[in-house]
Order: C-alpha cells, then sequence, then structure tokens
C-alpha cells in the first residue's frame, strides 16, 4: 500500500481507530479495520493536492472523519441509504465498508470530491458504493428509505431539497454539532423531529448530535 504516511503514523493512527471502535462499541473485523486505514491513507494523500477537507492531520481525520460516520451507525437500517452533500463521502464510504448488505449513494455537485468516492470505491472494491455527481434538486433516481447528511446544508433546506426522493415511511438523518434549535423549528409542515441523539465521538470534544426526522 502506497501511502504519504510513516510507520509511527500508520501505527497510531491505527491504535486510535481500534480504541475508538471498541469505545463506541463496534466490533470491526481486520478486513474493515484495514479498509479503513486504507480510506484515511487515500484522503490523507487526496487532500494535499485537492484540498477534499480542511482536516489536515491524520489523527484528527481518524476522529473527526472515520470515528465520526462511525458513530452513527447504529442507525442506518438500509436498505437503500443516500449521504446529500457527501464531500469526499463522509460517512457514506465509511457505512458501505460497515454494511456491505446496503446501497450507499454518496452524492455531491463537487468533481474532484466525487472523483475522490470513485477511487476510493474501486480500491477499496465496494460494490455497494456508487457515488454520483449531481445537485440533490436534480436528482431523479429511485426513492431512498433513508438520506443522511454530514455537512450540507441548514436542516430545513436539507428536508426540502431532499424530499422528492425520500421513499413513503423514510427518515432523514441530519448530523449536528450542537442541536440546531433555530432549523428544527424551521422544519417544512408535514416533517417532524423523530429524536435528538447525543453522538459520543471518541477523541472529539464538541458537541455532536444525529436528528432523526420523517414526515408526518
Amino acid at each position: 500500500m502506497s501511502h504519504t504516511l510513516n510507520e509511527t503514523q500508520l501505527t497510531r493512527c491505527g491504535q486510535l481507530l481500534s480504541q475508538g471502535a471498541q469505545t463506541l462499541e463496534i466490533d470491526l473485523s481486520d478486513e474493515q479495520h484495514a479498509q479503513l486505514m486504507t480510506l484515511l491513507v487515500l484522503l490523507h494523500k487526496w487532500n494535499r493536492a485537492y484540498n477534499l477537507t480542511a482536516v489536515r492531520e491524520p489523527e484528527a481525520m481518524v476522529t473527526r472523519h472515520l470515528l465520526d460516520s462511525l458513530s452513527v451507525l447504529p442507525y442506518i437500517k438500509g436498505p437503500r441509504l443516500l449521504d446529500v452533500g457527501a464531500g469526499p463521502g463522509l460517512p457514506s464510504i465509511v457505512i458501505a465498508i460497515m454494511r456491505p448488505d446496503i446501497e450507499v449513494v454518496p452524492l455531491d455537485s463537487n468533481g474532484k470530491k466525487v472523483r475522490f468516492q470513485i477511487q476510493a470505491g474501486h480500491e477499496l472494491s465496494l460494490k455497494n458504493l456508487h457515488p454520483t455527481q449531481v445537485r440533490i434538486e436534480a436528482y431523479d433516481g429511485a426513492p431512498f428509505e433513508q438520506i443522511i447528511s454530514r455537512a450540507f446544508a441548514d436542516t430545513d433546506a436539507f428536508v426540502n431539497l431532499s424530499a422528492s426522493v425520500l421513499a413513503e415511511n423514510g427518515e432523514w438523518l441530519a448530523m449536528k454539532g450542537r442541536v440546531p434549535k433555530d432549523e428544527i423549528a424551521r422544519l417544512p409542515q408535514g416533517v417532524s423531529l423523530i429524536e435528538t441523539l447525543r453522538l459520543a465521538v471518541p477523541g472529539e470534544e464538541g458537541e455532536r448530535h444525529l436528528l432523526r426526522l420523517q414526515r408526518d
């Protein structure tokens, strides 16, 4: 595996990932651990040239990208998941690694970020990952049982823009820092908050929350 990280960094990041997953009570197989580490290496390498994320340090990438993405795993049901404004494929690529049984579609309008998603999916042999370059307003694929967003837009905008591709009885999952009470107050009529879940991301000092939303 060619990489720009030295052995000390790789060892430390691997330990952080293992310890964090254990704290989250997620069992990583050896293959999944290796895939997540390969994703980290790819993200670090591509980020130097294409500025995919503002997070630069590999250990911070483990916490703020890999573990943050893993923290929502208990709430992923499938069988189809859309990640709106996926950027470099977070949390979608992590979810695709952990849940090979569900179809995962990371969607973004940025060509560089989608090319990274495609390359990562190829190198990780993720047959269930289907990167798509399009704005959510123009997406006309089959509906999804779950639609997730990590850093796309305000919650009300996220819901409004993706409502046409949410399956009947489906749900939105909005990953947030602090609870965005103003965004919740602006939710469109006919959409309600199921619950607000606090995400305890190992090593992350800031607040992290997951909003589960549905049509009334």
